[in-house]
């Protein structure tokens, strides 16, 4: 038994919308033997523009029931029958979160019009409800309302199993992923997705570029997009506009998260947007105070001022000063990172010459502050490779650094003997490093794993 289902919303996301009407139609696979519908008052108001489109406006659903007063009565109705709807993960999902909120499990199979049209009726001009039922001379009375849309999409779905019922067979099988997988978006091209690390592409209709992604298993990463409630309305939004995917292969993490920072301030993608914010990173900045000690100040970087470092994220400054503290025997509060109005916390512990409270001349302490700030830079400038895995097992990838600064990466025969920098730049694909890459290659060197090959300049 199958259940088609239509609803009408306050907007396009269950994360922070409401079902305003209810629309199904039990059908057995031949006929309609049940309908329900109703008006639904989502306890929220209804936006203008929704209003235009659907009739339904806030003086409808005063009156209406709240979806709790008829939750029980739809999931009696919708229980042990396959969910159908038209872009089924829109539907499913709203209802699946109307149904939590009341304390009701709600995880039935799934179908979706639009992907079985797909593959039905292949070829079609466009596959949104209106257009394909156009093109397949269907009927659609009351257009955007839920009854006249779920009584569109059960003729379809007669069509569709009268014409091919073995295509419906193969979409419910457990492993099909044709209940998971957004509309428009061909299962071949999700079955043909490597579990090997690497960046992925999301495609609209016109082959933009709307997303990019980095993943150490590229098919698990992108079935995780696509499955359960998404929790995140860039996500829905995604679902709806990805027609295809590509993906590049990177042989290891880093190199995939290189590689995505490139590419998204490349292309600049529509749903991409943490690294596109300017970056604002910190910094470690010198001054000198009244009595005439050298202190530090830990803070976001001010234009105009030279740092004596610079930082992607405050913790990696915050940590390379406590570091710096202990290594030269600083004082805390001198060095930014306590902040208090008398002497600092460790002078007690005996941790603290006593700098902060005049009693270590500012001459003596000055000279730690000195050694201290030429340790900063103390290999900054050198050049080195970080190989990885490659793309293959008999490859290799290469990220240079030269002279502290990210050059590119390129891969290269594994075992390749690489000890100067004209044999790593014969590999080597050149680009322009980011906040985001020198964050990540200062962490990634700082880590056990990895594997570092100093050149000569």
């Amino acid at each position: 038994m199958y259940a088609i289902v239509d609803i009408e919303t306050t907007g396009g996301f269950a994360g922070s919308g409401r079902i305003t009407e209810v629309a199904i139609v039990i059908h057995d696979g031949e006929r309609v033997i049940d309908t329900y519908e109703s008006l639904i008052n989502p306890e929220q108001f209804i936006p203008s523009y929704i209003s235009g489109l659907t009739g339904i406006d806030q003086s409808m659903v005063e009156s209406a029931p709240l979806f709790k007063e008829v939750a029980e009565e739809m999931s009696e109705m919708l229980a042990g029958k396959i969910f159908i709807a038209h872009n089924v993960h829109f539907d499913y999902s709203f209802l699946k979160r109307e149904f939590e909120n009341v304390g009701i499990e709600f995880n039935p199979k799934r179908l979706c019009t639009v992907r079985l049209s797909r593959n039905v009726f292949p070829g079609l001009r466009s596959y949104g409800l209106g257009n394909l039922c156009e093109q397949l001379d269907i009927n659609i009375e009351n257009r955007h309302r839920a009854g006249g849309d779920a009584q569109a999409t059960a003729i379809l779905f007669e069509k569709i199993i009268k014409t091919a019922p073995e295509i419906v067979e193969a979409a419910l099988k457990r492993n099909s992923k044709e209940t998971t997988l957004p509309p428009n978006l061909p299962k071949e091209e999700y079955s043909n997705l490597p579990e090997l690390p690497g960046v992925y592409y999301f495609h609209d209709q016109h082959g933009n570029v709307i997303y990019v992604g980095k993943a150490i298993n590229i098919k698990k990463r992108i079935t995780g997009h696509f499955s359960g409630t998404s929790k995140h309305k860039r996500n829905q939004f995604i679902r709806n506009e990805i027609h295809h995917i590509s993906f590049e292969l990177t042989g290891n993490e880093l190199v995939a998260l290189l590689l995505e920072s490139q590419e998204i301030k490349r292309l600049w993608p529509k749903y991409n947007q943490s690294q596109k914010v300017k970056s604002n990173p910190w910094a470690i900045y010198k001054y000198e105070d009244r009595e005439g000690y050298l202190r530090f100040n830990v803070s976001k970087r001010v234009k105009g001022l030279a740092p004596l470092m610079t930082f992607h994220a405050h913790t990696d400054a915050w940590h390379f000063m406590i570091d710096k503290v202990k290594e030269f025997s600083l004082c805390p509060k001198l060095s930014g990172i306590q902040k208090t109005e008398g002497a600092c916390y460790d002078l007690e512990l005996g941790n603290c010459g006593g700098a902060c409270d005049g009693k270590e001349l500012a001459e003596n302490y000055n000279k730690r502050v000195i050694e201290a700030i030429l340790s900063f830079q103390q290999g900054a400038d050198k050049s080195f490779a970080i190989l990885g895995e490659g793309r293959t097992e008999d490859e290799q990838a290469v990220v240079l650094v030269e002279k502290g600064v990210y050059h590119g990466f390129g891969f290269c025969e594994k075992g390749m003997q690489m000890m100067n920098l004209d044999d790593i730049k014969n590999v080597v694909t050149n680009y322009k490093t980011t906040a985001e890459i020198d964050h990540y290659i200062q962490n990634y060197t700082s880590s056990v794993e990895a594997q570092i090959i100093e050149l000569d300049v």
